[in-house]
């Protein structure tokens, strides 16, 4: 899949969400290491009990099937109420316990003067957090292999927002779309003719069908681009595509725009809340109190489009 070149390194950027999809635990305040010998104060000794009053109630049914999740590098396990969580171990250079959730599983970084007991003594304080963090890791995994698309005449995926229909019709070259106001109700009325027969291998559809989606993200950028930088009184100085896995955007100080083109799966007022935000980075090059007011005065439902980013799963066309 081809993509654009990266922004001039040396330029200021900042992206639409700077986290990644993994979640780190807030870590405690650190804590420097007492004299010989070493002790742990990073981590006491901790009754679980509690913290499971905070998790959701799915969380702690007591008939909720327990339930196994292990990272794949896993070389500690720690039963946490009726679960069982394996995790990995990585000892650096720091002062305190952290905690980090991702796709894989559980990942606890620690201090390499800290004991073993006390590292299983600060999992089980964190149990709550943990598990709940790995359920939703588990959930957003089966959302997103449900959103992956299976490539063969008579598909389907979402396109500003709307279903669109894949038909193969070797009588149009490339991809075109057309569109059916009058069709039946629950209907999708949107449909792609791609120029392939019905023998057509599913890379040969995925990659026509990419391709046109670029094409449209790239004209529908180009069009919002223009009237937020004209509603801002920004100048943009270049626009490119971005297949980024993180982020659905930044910008360079230089006046450099990046676009995810997997927006195009987003109704039109997501993508008019990341166009905006990123333009607004050309006035507040930070996230401060005065860069979310910029966005909030041309995209005032700014904060529902942000989580529907986060939320609605997209598609995977690998």
């Amino acid at each position: 899949m081809p993509r654009t070149g990266p922004a001039d390194d040396t330029l200021s950027q900042l992206s639409l969400f700077d986290a990644s999809p993994s979640a780190e635990a807030p870590s405690p305040p650190p804590v420097a290491p007492r004299a010989t010998p070493p002790r742990a104060p990073v981590a006491r000794p901790v009754d679980p009990t509690p913290e499971f009053d905070a998790m959701p109630p799915a969380a702690r049914r007591s008939d909720l099937a327990p339930m196994h999740f292990r990272h794949p590098q896993a070389d500690r396990e720690v039963r946490l109420g009726e679960h069982v969580v394996g995790y990995a171990l990585r000892r650096a250079r720091r002062s305190s316990i952290g905690f980090v959730v991702s796709g894989d599983g559980l990942q606890v970084n620690a201090p390499r003067w800290v004991s073993l007991q006390n590292i299983d003594s600060a999992v089980q304080g964190k149990a709550g957090w943990i598990l709940r963090k790995l359920q939703e890791q588990r959930d957003r995994a089966r959302r997103v292999e449900a959103a992956r698309i299976e490539w063969h005449d008579g598909t389907s995926l979402p396109f500003l927002g709307e279903t669109v229909f894949i038909v193969l019709d070797p009588r149009v070259a490339g991809a075109v779309l057309n569109s059916d106001a009058q069709s039946l109700p629950g209907v999708p009325r949107l449909v792609l003719h791609v120029g392939l027969p019905q023998t057509a291998e599913p890379e040969q559809i995925r990659d026509t069908v990419q391709s046109w989606l670029q094409r449209q993200a790239l004209r529908i950028f180009t069009e919002r681009c223009a009237h937020f930088a004209r509603t801002l009184n920004v100048s943009v100085t270049r626009l490119s595509l971005s297949a980024a896995q993180t982020r659905w955007g930044s910008a360079s100080a230089d006046g450099s725009i990046r676009l995810n083109w997997r927006l195009v799966h987003f109704g039109m007022q997501v993508i008019d809340y990341v166009v905006a935000h990123e333009l607004a980075h050309l006035r507040e090059m930070n996230h401060s109190a005065a860069f979310w007011d910029v966005v909030r005065s041309v995209v005032p439902d700014y904060q529902t489009l942000r989580n529907t980013l986060k939320d609605v799963p997209v598609p995977v066309l690998g």
